[in-house]
């Protein structure tokens, strides 16, 4: 067993390799990069390296490291090192590592690791990291990321990561992030994240996200705030679909359901959506009540200035310091329905009365709490 053991550790302490006459095949055993490395010949091939930290010039097979492995030129095979590996410049084959690996030109395999991979020019393949993908100019494949992808000028096929998603120009693919993705040129394809979508030009697909962005649409756009900057052939679903000529306007009006609001209209061509808040709920004479509420709806011109518009609505309410008094529950939802009549005397002023009907539920049970008509009258500024 000594014996054994004797013979192993000499392996390890000493360069193996193949005379540099023999340029075509090579095997190299070494402990440290500084006991051996190959001959400084380019022409040199390693097919099989085994190590704690190895340096080659090429490497066609297999190589593993306890530490990490460089090797100057190109890499076919598999690359494993314990912290980092370095392919100088191309890689195709698999790429493994403890913290990084690092493909000089390009990447055509899987590169795997717990930090960081990084394709100088090009990836054709699967990238896999607990942190960051980085990629040059023309990247096709999938990249999974914990915090962030980012790919130079063009990039296709499925990038997912736990904060970002960036592309400097083009992308053609599904980009899923927790936060945000960005595409600097165009994107053909689909973007979903957890907050913003961005596309600094043409965006043809879908974007998915609390904030949507496009300079030009064809597509659709699903968020809380949608916006494109000059074009879209589509649609918009929204609580705000606004776009250079959405006319943002301010709504001051009273009414039975609750009796002081201010709102803002983003209203568009035909279509608008409204948020705002009011008070009291319930009575004046009652503790402080108030409300948020959301509407969407229709407007169509009726004559001259007179114009007609049909929305539906979602109000939250609270009753603060007024639960279980009387029955009063903390908190109601109620769903509306109304129809308006505004009259414009100027573009930034008008007046407008409404007549519609709704009803308020509680959120913890499958019960109704008020239901009843709504007169509202009010003015448009701006």
């Amino acid at each position: 067993m000594k014996k054994q053991i004797i013979i192993a550790a000499a392996m390890l302490m000493t360069a193996v390799c193949l005379p540099a006459q023999n340029k075509s095949a090579g095997i190299n055993l070494s402990l440290w990069k500084k006991v051996c490395t190959q001959p400084a010949d380019s022409t040199q091939t390693t097919y099989f390296n085994l190590g704690l930290f190895s340096e080659m010039n090429r490497l066609n097979g297999v190589g593993v490291n306890a530490f990490g492995s460089v090797v100057h030129q190109n890499t076919n095979g598999v690359q494993i090192s314990g912290l980092a590996s370095l392919a100088g410049n191309n890689m195709r084959g698999v790429q493994i590592s403890g913290i990084s690996n690092v493909s000089g030109n390009s990447l055509t395999g899987v590169s795997l690791s717990g930090l960081v991979n990084i394709a100088g020019n090009q990836s054709r393949g699967v990238m896999i990291t607990g942190l960051t993908n980085i990629a040059g100019d023309n990247t096709a494949g999938l990249m999974v990321s914990g915090v962030i992808n980012i790919t130079g000028d063009k990039a296709a096929g499925v990038q997912l990561s736990g904060l970002a998603n960036i592309t400097g120009a083009t992308y053609n693919g599904l980009m899923g992030s927790g936060l945000l993705n960005v595409v600097g040129k165009n994107m053909n394809g689909v973007q979903m994240s957890g907050l913003a979508n961005v596309v600094g030009e043409q965006m043809n697909g879908a974007q998915f996200g609390l904030f949507n962005y496009a300079s030009k649409a064809k597509g659709v756009q699903i968020g809380l705030v949608n916006y494109y900057k000059d074009e879209m052939k589509g649609f918009q679903l929204g609580l705000v679909n606004a776009n250079p000529d959405t006319k943002v306007q301010m709504m001051v009006f009273g009414g039975n359901a609750t009796k002081i609001n201010v709102g803002a209209r983003f209203k568009n061509k035909l279509f608008y959506t409204i948020l705002g808040g009011g008070t009291h709920y319930l009575d004046f004479g009652d503790k402080f009540s108030a409300a948020v509420f959301y509407r969407a709806g229709l407007e169509l011109p009726l004559y001259k200035n007179l114009f007609i518009s049909g929305d539906l609505g979602y109000q939250h309410i609270e009753t603060f310091k007024n639960k279980d008094y009387m029955d009063v529950p903390a908190r109601l939802y109620a769903l509306q329905a109304r129809l308006n009549l505004e009259y414009r005397f100027t573009e930034k002023f008008g007046i407008f009365a409404t007549g519609g009907y709704g009803g308020s539920r509680y959120y913890n049970k499958n019960k109704g709490y008020d239901k009843g008509a709504i007169i509202e009258a009010g003015v448009v500024l701006f």
